[in-house]
């Protein structure tokens, strides 16, 4: 059956409940991005509940715990709930700093229909509502049966989504199985909890846990859950997944090898293991496995969406370390070709510039491969300098090196990079592989790192002892001489956690976003290439011209204090089979 398509939200209605005037206020206006059209704040959770009580919102974002008067978003769904107040239609997100299995379980049970770990960027909220929206429409029909008090149809229904499997086919079970105890079909009841029993949901939640834990900085906390969630079940690839994603954050590059490894050794046919494997590999400095598995990659998905192109630019170097020049040749001409599709991403241009400069120096033409460089080091501060061009143009000054080929402003530009984006060790640990070919240059990122640390508890140093506004503007000089993206940050944390205290706040907060559009995005972890799946364990809404939205969504998030986190929680579509969702007649709001 056809799923209707997801309608314009400028006629929606949102309710954002936070007992933070800030973090309110950064809510709504992301809401007011994503296109609702009429946005209400509440900062109590008594006026929250009023306000539900006699008016229908289309979106309710509500933090989890309220400080300072003890309250409880989570109470305050629950009673919502007991008493029929939330319509179906409702899309009900908890936003919280937990990151506890029992908070992601408590959450799966009460039927939510997100889970936002703060911090999260504004595209991760919006993909999350439109996920949430999403499984509105597929479930309607249900839902429309349920408040028309048609509970038989409601449960043949579910009991058929069910059966064939079709999207958010588990969830539709659990709320089958509730239908058919309120029918007194107590057998039939049993036999449908016991079949969603039987499909093992508990470990899309646990794999949430884990995906929560590595946004939120927890990547060691959530490596033993992965680890023990695999040592329940070795085969369950997308945790393998996480896992490598969080052992390369933390800077465990060999052990995130093996992972991946693993993953690619389950699904052997994955274009995206495949190219992770393969980075990491080539990272390593295993040059044959990274060419096998990113050769394979390339042979089974170049023309796929899921493909990464950067993979082609890492078997350039790999080719080029191995003096196999018909595959350095392969790698120029394969972007090329995707150029003649694709001739305005800079990014492509920017990789076919790296594979040229390569097979310049192979054929000896040093002198138009320093200009090439030279040229790529005049890009080095612009907005869309992205860490993985920082990493391929270290890559490239350290073959020059190595090749003893002569450029003086060499050790001055990786310091630039450095300094950029060495903001934690997994990055600082990537870029510095990537100059594996000439030791000196990675140290000298290594040490970029160390820098920046100092730079960042100095000024930390000078808020503790009282003196906020020195702290500001020492990060804000040092944001303004590096472009490094993790000191602007700080200075906006502790703006806006001492404005009272702190001399022309209104001048201070003009530089950081003046500053923000200067320094661009940056990761806040370690990643491999750019990640264009869906999460693992969870689901990515496929929209026309994403890349262009995403764009445009981060460009108007400038003055959120925490922008970066991806993401998000998992979602609760297939939830712990011991739960039980609250069913309500006619009229009730859920």
């Amino acid at each position: 059956m056809a799923t209707a398509p997801l309608r314009d939200t400028s006629d929606c209605l949102a309710l954002v409940i936070d007992g933070n005037a800030t973090s309110r206020s950064i809510l709504a206006g992301q809401l007011r991005d994503y296109g609702v059209g009429k946005v209400v704040q509440c900062s109590r959770v008594r006026d929250a509940r009023n306000r539900l009580e006699h008016t229908t919102y289309d979106f309710v974002l509500c933090e989890q715990f309220f400080d300072e008067t003890n309250e409880s978003g989570q109470t305050l769904l629950d009673d919502l709930r007991r008493a029929h107040l939330l319509p179906f239609s409702t899309i009900f997100f908890m936003v919280t700093a937990e990151a506890s299995y029992a908070s992601v379980a408590e959450a799966a049970e009460s039927a939510l229909d997100g889970y936002l770990l703060k911090p999260f960027t504004p595209v991760a909220l919006f993909d999350r509502l439109s996920l949430a929206r999403l499984r509105k429409v597929h479930l309607a029909p249900i839902f429309d049966a349920m408040e028309a008090q048609d509970f038989e149809l409601a449960a043949t229904l579910c009991l058929q989504r069910f059966e064939t499997q079709q999207p958010y086919w588990l969830y539709a079970a659990r709320m089958g199985a509730e239908l058919l105890l309120r029918l007194g079909r107590h057998d039939e009841a049993r036999t449908l909890f016991e079949a969603v029993i039987a499909a093992r949901a508990l470990p899309w939640a646990k794999l949430g846990v884990a995906r929560a834990q590595v946004e939120s900085g927890q990547a060691t906390r959530a490596i033993a859950t992965l680890q023990g969630l695999i040592g329940q079940d070795a085969s369950y690839a997308d945790a393998y997944d996480v896992l490598g994603r969080a052992q390369v954050e933390v800077g465990n590059f060999a052990e995130a090898m093996e992972t991946y490894r693993g993953a690619s050794n389950l699904t052997p046919d994955s274009v995206g293991r495949l190219q992770k494997f393969g980075m990491m590999a080539f990272y390593m400095g295993e040059r044959e496995a990274a060419t096998k598995a990113l050769s394979r990659a390339a042979i089974l998905g170049m023309d796929s969406k899921l493909f990464d192109f950067q993979s082609i630019v890492l078997l350039a170097f790999a080719y080029f370390a191995d003096t196999d020049r018909k595959g350095l040749e392969r790698c120029g001409t394969d972007l090329a070709r995707v150029l003649e599709r694709h001739g305005d991403s800079a990014r492509l241009q920017r990789f076919a510039r790296v594979v040229l400069t390569l097979q310049q120096i192979q054929q000896r033409q040093f002198a138009k491969a320093v200009e090439l460089v030279k040229q790529m080091a005049g890009e080095t501060q612009l907005t869309d300098f992205d860490f993985e061009a920082a990493c391929n143009l270290a890559g490239l000054l350290a073959v020059l090196a190595h090749t003893s080929i002569d450029l003086p402003e060499g050790a001055s530009w990786l310091l630039q990079l450095g300094m950029r984006y060495a903001n934690t060790r997994g990055l600082s640990e990537l870029m510095a592989n990537a100059c594996q070919l000439h030791p000196p240059y990675a140290d000298s990122v290594r040490e970029c790192l160390v820098q920046i640390n100092g730079m960042a508890e100095r000024a930390m140093g000078m808020s503790l002892s009282g003196d906020p506004t020195s702290a500001v503007r020492s990060l804000l000089l040092h944001s303004e001489e590096t472009l490094n993206v993790k000191l602007l940050d700080m200075s906006q944390q502790v703006l806006l956690r001492h404005q009272a205290r702190i001399h022309e706040p209104e001048t201070l907060q003009t530089s950081i976003d003046r500053l923000r559009q200067r320094c661009g995005q940056a990761p806040a972890r370690a990643v491999l290439g750019q990640d264009s799946e869906r999460q693992p364990g969870g689901m990515t809404l496929r929209v026309r011209n994403r890349a262009a939205a995403q764009a445009r969504a981060q460009e108007k998030a400038q003055s959120a204090l925490q922008e970066r986190t991806k993401p998000p929680a998992a979602m609760p579509t297939e939830k712990d089979p011991a739960s039980a969702l609250r069913l309500r007649p006619k009229g009730d709001r859920t």
